[in-house]
């Protein structure tokens, strides 16, 4: 079996206990090649409007390396020219024939990474999140350029690890066979979650938030930004008029503001809560808390691993359909619904019908759930990535 090789862009919540348990319980020989330290340093997340720094591990229990950072604007948010880390070229080099992962095409050193990767004998995978469904909504110029770029750089690629149905169709879209391709999909550490869910109560949680027992929690999860769209979420919920539901709002960001108007406006302060950041040690009590969790986001929103994490709870997840964990984590009536991005109206009717499903139906959901997320799992990529890394 070759060594296998990530290359990621920084340190992220999501990844890091993938890598740990592929060193924990697997014979891969996995190295994680980081071009930035950002995210393991306190620093200014533009999506939250403060200083971030995650309070799990993420760099313990896997070996590691960081790659000198030479461009001359260093930073993940400074676009295409933000990493540039010439040295890879040297470690592709020196480094036994191997199987390289790379995460997406969004800076320099993943061009350098993928070209020569190829050209020096290792066998070049892409794993990557772009859904067929947003693609089709932009601008059909700038895409045009950007598939010819695409196209350029999939010639340099033995094999296509898709996160989810929107991404497969993508690549096929772009004329990739489907032997080059295999499932490798978006998920989050769902023996965490799990553990957590059975080990702590939905009464428990609620009074280790301070959260009103006597009330059903409708719960969003991620930054207040406009392609998440959370007004629309406000407005469903004035539209719903239910006094025994509470809508809350775990994060930060930019719409706050108006987000506190449109609230004091319509007289919502009592049963809406905007919690801040919070960090991914307390999320959970937020979720074992919640009846239903909403994800209204539109283009942007590629996945939503919220909504993977929302499920390992057994709560039903409605899902607006621009998210690309929309067409794979959903299915309509089962664990949750899918409505069409903006359609407040919708969802308001959404949250009226699963705030309101007798004990039976939620058993079923939590149940349905369960199956569901089995499918997307860290088994199912490192299966994925035995395949690759056994040819």
């Amino acid at each position: 079996m070759k060594p296998v090789i990530f290359l990621n862009s920084h340190p992220i919540q999501y990844f890091a206990p993938l890598y740990q348990e592929i060193a924990a319980t697997t014979d891969i020989s996995l190295t994680v090649w980081y071009c930035s330290d950002e995210s393991i340093r306190e620093k200014m997340d533009k999506g939250f409007g403060k200083k971030i720094k995650w309070d799990i591990p993420l760099l313990e229990g896997y070996k590691s390396v960081f790659i000198k950072n030479n461009s001359w604007k260093p930073s993940i948010h400074k676009g295409f020219f933000g990493l540039m880390n010439f040295k890879v070229v040297s470690m592709l080099y020196k480094e036994p024939k191997s199987v390289i992962i790379v995460h997406g095409w969004a800076y320099f050193t993943h061009i350098l990474t993928i070209v020569f990767g190829k050209l020096l004998g290792h066998k070049v995978c892409l794993r990557a999140e772009t859904p067929l469904n947003q693609e089709l909504q932009k601008n059909k110029t700038v895409t045009f350029f950007k598939h010819i770029y695409l196209r350029f750089l999939f010639a340099f690629t033995q094999n296509f690890l898709y996160v989810g149905k929107q991404n497969r169709m993508f690549y096929k879209a772009l004329g990739i066979k489907e032997e080059k391709m295999l499932f490798a999909p978006y998920c989050v550490d769902n023996k965490r979650f799990s553990n957590i869910s059975k080990t702590i109560g939905k009464e428990q949680s609620k009074i280790a938030l301070n959260l009103p027992l006597n009330k059903k929690i409708i719960l969003y999860s991620g930054k207040y930004i406009s392609k998440k769209r959370p007004l629309d979420l406000l407005e469903a919920f004035f539209n719903l008029q239910d006094a025994h539901a509470l809508l809350v709002f775990v994060g930060e960001g930019e719409l706050r503001r108006q987000m506190e108007s449109f609230i004091l406006e319509n007289d919502l302060k009592e049963n809406v809560i905007l919690t801040g950041f919070i960090n991914q040690s307390e999320i959970p009590l937020y979720y074992r808390a919640a009846d239903v969790f909403v994800m209204c986001s539109g283009v942007g929103e590629t996945w939503g691993l919220s909504v993977n994490e929302a499920m390992n709870f057994g709560i039903p997840v409605l899902v607006s359909d621009t998210c690309g964990s929309a067409f794979d984590l959903v299915d309509d009536g089962s664990n949750g619904a899918v409505f069409k991005t903006g359609d407040i109206a919708a969802l308001s009717l959404l949250l009226k019908e699963f705030l309101n499903k007798t004990v039976p139906e939620k058993e079923a959901i939590e149940a349905a759930n369960k199956l569901k997320i089995e499918q997307y799992s860290y088994r199912q990529v490192i299966s994925a990535i035995e395949t690759v890394a056994a040819c």
